[in-house]
């Protein structure tokens, strides 16, 4: 006899995650030291303009789930931003510290198996690179992608490690030395990716311009807001030196 019930299929998520560490793009509140150079409005845009690239390229990546993780009260504005392109998940806690040390203990609970928090200013990465963590991650404890200002565009694990980012950010100056000093205290294997930069100020700006003319499609929507904001950015360095010459 034949059995009459319905096949049902049975998909599994991916094990592998990248959460894109965001926050809604509130003017005052994203890219502050840009606005030393740039009125405050059009860094808002220029910030909203790498978080949609961000989740582009993270969506991009095959055999990985790409999400977001913000602020509680950041989400409701990142959903009317990113529609239903990508899963929004608030953190735990205030602060960056406390979404790093949020995405380990929601996605690793999730069962995933290798998660990896990336920055939300990094849309000209090389898709390869994150694909590479992915594979370090897989032979070692931990993965972290160091920046050229002595923090770190991504960080990732397999488990979690609660005492990891505590009052840590991921761009400050010494990040990358305070969380490489507490992977060694807690004996964990540690790889890493290229170091890279991200968009924090007038000189990353002036370079991801340079880059972006050549290769637009890396990042389309900044690459249109570089263009639009072209002559402002050209004099940026002129404009740093007169500031740095008056204290």
């Amino acid at each position: 006899m034949e059995d009459s019930r319905p096949t049902i299929a049975v998909t599994s998520r991916p094990t592998r995650i990248l959460v894109i560490m965001a926050k809604a793009p509130r003017r005052g509140r994203v890219k502050t030291r840009l606005m030393q150079s740039l009125p405050a409005e059009a860094v808002t845009t220029l910030y909203r303009c790498l978080l949609e690239d961000t989740v582009a390229l993270a969506k991009s990546l095959a055999g990985v789930e790409a999400t977001v993780m913000c602020p509680e009260n950041d989400r409701e504005e990142l959903v009317e931003l990113l529609g239903d392109r990508i899963q929004i998940v608030p953190q735990k806690g205030e602060g960056l510290a406390a979404g790093l040390t949020s995405v380990f203990r929601h996605f690793i609970a999730e069962g995933r198996e290798h998660v990896i928090a990336f920055n939300s200013d990094s849309p000209h990465i090389a898709p390869s690179v994150l694909t590479r963590a992915f594979e370090t991650l897989a032979t070692h404890d931990m993965v972290v992608g160091p920046t050229h200002d002595g923090g770190y565009y991504l960080v990732g694990a397999k488990a979690v490690y609660p005492t990891l980012f505590e009052g840590d950010g991921m761009g400050t100056e010494t990040a990358l030395d305070r969380l490489l000093s507490r992977t060694k205290a807690l004996g964990l294997s540690t790889g890493f990716t290229e170091g890279f930069y991200d968009v924090d100020l007038a000189d990353d700006l002036i370079r991801l311009a340079g880059e972006l003319r050549s290769e637009p499609k890396k990042a389309p929507k900044t690459a249109e807001w570089l263009d639009e904001w072209a002559e402002e950015v050209a004099r940026l360095p002129q404009r740093n030196r007169q500031a740095g010459q008056g204290g």
